[in-house]
């Protein structure tokens, strides 16, 4: 597929602030994109927005939030002129046995990734018709087979592949085109934050290769660009993804019957495990929540 010039386009990225939002969107304008940044930290979209190599600005916004990406998505336009592409981004994860998992950590999850991208889909999707632009959805290895101790971001990246999947077979006569993302283990803030955690690093180690790896954090984000250049339908941060659509099938089987083996070794090691959202995206997130409610 033949590759868009960047040079004049219109970005916005969402979860902005540090990992893949943020190499991405320093990328996107090293291509000579405007850059529109959206999150919850407004003191690092400033920062980020400030190193980025041509014009861009930050919005603070919680993509939940229909109002305030309304609001955004309206300023957006009005900033630039238009808006070209939307990179729906902005994630959050849990780990740990669902049985003992934190409710309200586990509901956000839900929100930020799969209601959040749906929110960010419903107020960019006027401009994006009037560009004929591309919507990619940040997906993940988790939307492809499932995983004990990750039922919710399982879930929620499971859930955000078939709403891109629906909304590509919705829009696509109306010149707009999207994509869809998947990403292995990356050398992340939220991969760091799970880490943290020995059974969910020891259980991450167990996995087969090459889905036991932890992967730089470079050539994902270059991968997501050339997607973003071809208006491609899928997207894979690492080489093997791709391979793992052909046998997603026979997966769910697969890991039901080893990860009872894995959980059977773990299982006096379950108790006390540690709730919430991992990572500093993670504590961002419960720190706004925690304000808005005070």
């Amino acid at each position: 597929m033949s590759r868009v010039s960047l040079e004049g386009q219109v970005a916005v990225v969402t979860g902005a602030a540090r990992g893949v939002g943020e190499l991405l969107a320093r990328k996107l304008s090293a291509r000579g994109a405007k850059v529109a940044l959206v999150g919850l930290e407004p003191d690092e979209l400033k920062q980020v927005s400030q190193r980025l190599h041509g014009e861009s600005g930050h919005w603070y916004a919680d993509v939940t939030d229909h109002e305030a990406m309304s609001r955004v998505a309206a300023e957006v336009k009005e900033r630039f002129g238009k808006v070209d592409i939307v990179v729906a981004n902005a994630g959050v994860a849990t780990g740990g046995p669902f049985v003992d998992s934190d409710p309200e950590s586990w509901r956000r999850v839900i929100e930020v990734n799969l209601i959040g991208s749906a929110v960010t889909g419903r107020a960019f999707l006027p401009v994006l018709t009037e560009s004929r632009g591309y919507l990619l959805q940040i997906a993940s290895l988790a939307a492809i087979t499932p995983a004990p101790m990750m039922t919710a971001y399982c879930a929620s990246k499971s859930g955000v592949e078939a709403y891109a999947h629906s909304l590509r077979a919705e829009v696509g006569y109306r010149g707009v085109r999207v994509g869809v993302a998947y990403l292995s283990w990356t050398d992340t803030d939220m991969v760091r934050g799970a880490d943290q955690d020995d059974v969910m690093r020891e259980l991450r180690q167990r996995l087969p290769w090459p889905s036991n790896k932890t992967y730089p954090l470079g050539p994902a984000v270059d991968r997501i660009v050339a997607g973003i250049e071809r208006r491609a339908g899928h997207v894979y941060g690492q080489w093997w993804l791709r391979g793992m659509q052909g046998v997603r099938g026979y997966l769910p089987g697969l890991i039901g019957t080893v990860g009872q083996r894995e959980m059977r070794r773990f299982a006096d090691r379950l108790t006390g495990m540690r709730t919430g959202l991992v990572g500093a995206g993670g504590a961002a997130d419960e720190h706004q929540r925690a304000t808005h409610r005070d």
